[in-house]
């Protein structure tokens, strides 16, 4: 039976993110049915005033789905009791500014707070509201570098390289949502809201565990880079084998995987090798591991591995590219992905939600705006003004 409403239905969030963190946290909200109201400055957002790249204004249309859109100039006095007023009537305030920036402008969560005792004023950063490191400028790739993650990527004869997505930004966005959904839940039984923060630091940290197990297994020596194999060393086969027509991933994580990737690849005669006997055995002579499916993976094409591997159910994947993840039948199926005709980029196939609820499809997608495309609405309906006044608005420069 579908349920009417949404989980988050009721809850209206005051939307200061920008690039990806914040924005990525309060798509989650929107998508779970909070009416989410996205304020950007004057010059809108500065993901989309990236617009002017070709392509860059796609992430703003990914993440900014089901939001309402409005401007206010949060440094003018007019426009800080504005978003005072709003914050009164809100459930969550979320920003991911540099740590002290709200605070400067007489916007923090101690003044937040005393408006609306049960406010959730959520902020994400690069490093969090204290320590050391609080007030270094953090962007994706400067945590990449600090939190390790470049050190473990890449090659041991080659310099360290980043991930290829913003890893640590959408961490942080998750990690964000998380703790404000926690923070809501506590607020029905405690009444009280709560500041909470999330650094991206902190949020990527466990996802170096592998690389962290090889580091303290072997008494504090620093691990090298390990290409796509495993980052610590505790698995073989674990890699991205040649393909005919390109490359195929592949892990084996028990016995039984191993032996059914012999039959799969009519060398069953190896299970007596002894160098092959054990996990232990495979991690120490990997090479030949790596050696002996590469000379099977290569003569065929990655759809002939993949069903062959799938039918003796080895773990594996054909590495694909982003024109075939984009159209991926699977993704499209469970409503992940949707083909939209945004009003501002056309043609766009754009993510609803990986959350999902049991007695509920994923939420139709109302695609992004133009700057500002719902200040008369908003401003009339969620803080009463009138035509004049928000006329006035505009003539002063507030929005």
């Amino acid at each position: 039976m579908e349920r009417k409403t949404r989980p988050l239905e009721g809850i209206t969030v005051i939307d200061l993110g920008q690039i990806y963190n914040g924005p990525y946290s309060t798509l989650l909200m929107a998508m779970g049915g909070a009416n989410v109201i996205k304020i950007e400055p004057l010059q809108g957002e500065n993901m989309r005033r990236r617009g002017a790249v070709g392509g860059a204004m796609v992430p703003f249309a990914m993440l900014n789905s089901n939001k309402n859109f409005i401007t206010l100039n949060i440094k003018s006095e007019r426009g800080k009791q504005l978003l005072k007023d709003m914050v009164a009537k809100a459930d969550v305030l979320l920003e991911n500014f540099a740590p002290g920036v709200m605070d400067r402008l007489g916007l923090g969560p101690r003044v937040m707070m005393e408006l609306n005792p049960r406010l959730i004023y959520a902020a994400g950063s690069g490093f969090g509201w204290s320590g050391p490191y609080r007030d270094y400028p953090a962007m994706d790739l400067t945590v990449q570098a600090l939190s390790g993650i470049m050190s473990t990527t890449g090659y041991p004869d080659r310099p360290p390289v980043k991930a290829g997505p913003a890893v640590c930004d959408f961490f942080g966005g998750i990690h964000l949502y998380a703790a404000v959904v926690t923070a809501l839940l506590d607020r029905e039984r405690t009444g009280r809201g709560h500041f909470v923060e999330v650094s991206m630091l902190e949020a990527v940290y466990c996802s170096l565990s592998s690389p962290l197990g090889l580091y303290f297994g072997s008494d504090g020596q620093i691990p090298m880079r390990t290409g796509n194999r495993h980052s610590g060393l505790a698995e073989a086969p674990y890699n991205v084998y040649p393909a005919a027509d390109g490359y195929i991933a592949l892990i084996c994580v028990s016995e039984t995987h191993w032996k059914s990737l012999l039959e799969a690849m009519d060398r069953t005669d190896l299970n007596d090798d002894p160098r092959l006997g054990s996990l232990k055995a495979r991690v120490e002579n990997i090479d030949f591991v790596d050696e002996t499916i590469s000379a099977w993976t290569s003569v065929r094409t990655r759809d002939e591995i993949y069903d062959k591997l799938r039918k003796h159910r080895v773990p594996s994947a054909p590495v694909r590219d982003l024109g075939e993840v984009v159209h991926d039948p699977h993704l499209h199926e469970r409503g992940m992905l949707r083909p939209v005709q945004h009003p501002l980029l056309g043609d766009l196939i754009l993510p609803t939600t990986p959350l999902r609820f049991d007695g509920e499809t994923p939420p139709e997608i109302s695609p992004s705006k133009e700057l500002g495309a719902d200040n008369d609405r908003v401003y009339a309906e969620f803080l009463g003004l009138g035509d004049g006044e928000i006329a006035e608005l505009r003539k002063e420069g507030v929005i």
